[in-house]
């Protein structure tokens, strides 16, 4: 335009700007010039599901305004949009937080770099090479921490088992009959034999099979706290294990879905615990049905000997868990069992909040239906003998230990 009113249009005049601009353009390119980058990162290879991790970047020589960009598997949780802070000696550096939210072995191949030119006038995109590879496993960190098994020895080994000699159903030893002691521990024959008063002391009982059900339907798969509750269940499963074999029980473990998958009868020590480990990281998410009636089934038949059965499971209505309800009826008759259910506490949320639309008065109805028919199934179980537990995330790891440790006490195995 100012060609045409100023100069008559003459063509070089309106070509000058462009010729300026890639002249800028080949001066930008040069100064921006520098080598390929080279990304260094520093992560933990293992990260317990629920848990974080840092991830650290590092670049030698940070262009000004540096990012990054990573696209995270579907195991791993993290930001997406990475900002590099400089460091003194010119390098760049970057801390994300990476979260573990599914079981197996994710990687990432692929990093994003984004960094402008010196004069703006370019943004570079690099692609490079990103061989991150992450192996997320279930959560032991109460077995590491050494809680569980302060309160296991405690229970057993401490005060309580002092109070437990006389009231078990195992011998332990012979004794010279005192005045105090209770006359139906006087053991006759042996105190005829030898013309004095001899008593007989026990002890509660140990080397019980305790057998791990976990449901690996669809139902375990939703989302609560941030993770499907069949993860929950394995974190509980695990440090229950951890806490019969240090109480001396034998443990199994078996799981199931649309059928029955895997059984592995019990078996005493820790490397029952060392197995069931291994064997949950391999488990993989199931998207089918559970068919109750054939997995306790195949259960009932798998243990002759009466056991604690603790059944990690979930139902969504009466309806569906009329199947459940009496499958476990039949299989508490020769086992004392557990039913584990993990409560959502979004769904008592839900029914605590006022309504704003009808909208929300439709999901409060929902919410309200789906809790009063939730207590109903397990007010039935627990008619029927079971010891019941709904709890949420937090707290079911928790109140499965302590049932257990009131279990062993009481000698209801």
């Amino acid at each position: 335009m100012l060609s045409a009113v100023f100069a008559n249009g003459l063509r070089d005049i309106a070509l000058a700007p462009w010729g300026l601009l890639a002249a800028l353009a080949v001066v930008d390119l040069l100064l921006s010039f520098s080598r390929r980058k080279q990304l260094n990162y520093d992560m933990a290879q293992e990260i317990f599901i629920g848990e974080s991790q840092t991830l650290t970047l590092q670049i030698p020589q940070m262009p000004a305004g540096l990012r990054a960009r990573l696209a995270w598997p579907e195991g791993l949780n993290g930001e997406s949009e990475i900002t590099f802070v400089p460091q003194p000696d010119g390098s760049g550096m970057a801390e994300i937080q990476c979260r573990g939210v599914r079981r197996g072995v994710w990687a990432s191949e692929h990093i994003w770099l984004c960094w402008t030119s010196r004069l703006r006038l370019f943004e570079f995109v690099p692609r490079l090479a990103f061989d991150l590879e992450v192996r997320v496993v279930p959560n032991i960190r109460l077995v590491q921490s050494g809680k569980i098994a302060t309160t296991v020895q405690s229970a057993l080994y401490g005060v309580k088992e002092n109070r437990a000699i006389g009231e078990g159903s195992e011998f332990h030893q012979l004794r010279d009959f005192v005045q105090g002691m209770d006359v139906k521990s006087i053991d006759w024959k042996r105190s005829a034999r030898r013309r004095s008063l001899v008593a007989r002391e026990l002890r509660a009982e140990r080397n019980h099979h305790v057998i791990v059900a976990l449901d690996n339907g669809y139902l375990m798969r939703e989302d609560i706290a941030g993770l499907p509750k069949i993860d929950h269940a394995v974190t509980s499963a695990l440090a229950v294990a951890w806490a019969a074999a240090i109480g001396g029980d034998q443990v199994g473990y078996y799981t199931y879905d649309v059928r029955p998958r895997s059984f592995v009868a019990p078996v005493e020590g820790r490397q029952a615990f060392a197995r069931l480990r291994s064997w949950s990281s391999e488990l993989t998410y199931s998207g089918h049905e559970t068919n109750h009636t054939l997995a306790l089934t195949e259960l009932n038949a798998r243990t002759p000997k009466r056991s604690l059965i603790i059944v990690f499971t979930d139902f969504i209505d009466t309806t569906s868990a009329e199947l459940l309800v009496e499958n476990l009826s039949i299989l508490s008759k020769r086992h004392l069992l557990i039913f584990v259910a993990i409560r959502n506490q979004d769904t008592e949320t839900l029914v605590e909040t006022a309504p704003d639309d009808l909208d929300e008065v439709a999901l409060l109805v929902a919410a309200n239906q789906a809790i009063s028919e939730r207590r109903l199934v397990l007010e039935r179980l627990t008619r029927l003998g079971i010891t019941v537990l709904d709890a949420t995330p937090e707290t079911v790891t928790g109140r499965l230990i302590s049932t257990y440790l009131e279990i062993k006490s009481r000698e209801m195995i």
